[in-house]
């Protein structure tokens, strides 16, 4: 090195690139084309579009509970019933009746898990923190994202791409699937003026 010249700095090491993010689960693409929106394979016409909004869908796990015990208290009374008729037609034809009582039992039991295994899966079902895209029509659109926030911005995108004709943008987004049954959709609405009057609206 020649003197009187100030040494020379080794060059920054390149940046590091973050990881990639991990892939969706169930991921579909949303998006906005044509005054059509597009989630997965599914096109909803803008100007049918009633509402957009986010909602977190709650199990019904109390009708879980109240179904099951129902379901529970018509078995075993079928099944005390059957096993009474049972007996009471075996000691009239002078028979014995337990191979029909112990096929009923088992038949009970088995109807019994069902209905177990029914309401442990709602119970133990997750909350979601969902996207709901309502028409005009029947047809809701339910589509959910790790990020609630990524959601929440995506109401404003689909509400500005309705009054703007020409908006158009495209964000991958997770589906779901959850059955009605088990979960409440829509809004509760408390009417006055009635005894218990709770509903749900969609």
């Amino acid at each position: 090195m020649p003197p009187g010249q100030p040494p020379s700095t080794p060059p920054p090491p390149p940046p590091v690139s973050p990881p990639p993010a991990p892939p969706l689960l169930g991921g579909v693409d949303l998006r906005v084309s044509r005054r059509l929106l597009w989630i997965g394979s599914a096109a909803y016409p803008l100007h049918n579009i009633a509402r957009v909004h986010t909602l977190t869908l709650h199990p019904k796990r109390k009708e879980a509970v109240l179904r099951f015990l129902k379901n529970g208290a018509i078995i075993m009374a079928t099944a005390i019933a059957l096993t009474i008729l049972s007996s009471v037609t075996a000691l009239a034809s002078t028979s014995t009746a337990g191979g029909l009582i112990l096929f009923v039992w088992l038949g009970a039991g088995a109807m019994l898990v069902y209905s177990l295994v029914e309401m442990a899966s709602v119970l133990n079902a997750p909350a979601h923190y969902v996207l709901a895209v309502e028409t005009s029509g029947p047809s809701t659109a339910v589509v959910t994202s790790r990020d609630p926030a990524h959601l929440n911005h995506l109401v404003g995108q689909i509400a500005h791409a309705i009054d703007h004709p020409e908006a158009e943008f495209q964000v991958k987004v997770e589906s779901i699937t959850v059955s009605p049954n088990h979960y409440y959709f829509g809004d509760n609405v408390n009417m006055y003026g009635g005894s218990g009057n709770v509903g749900i609206t969609t």
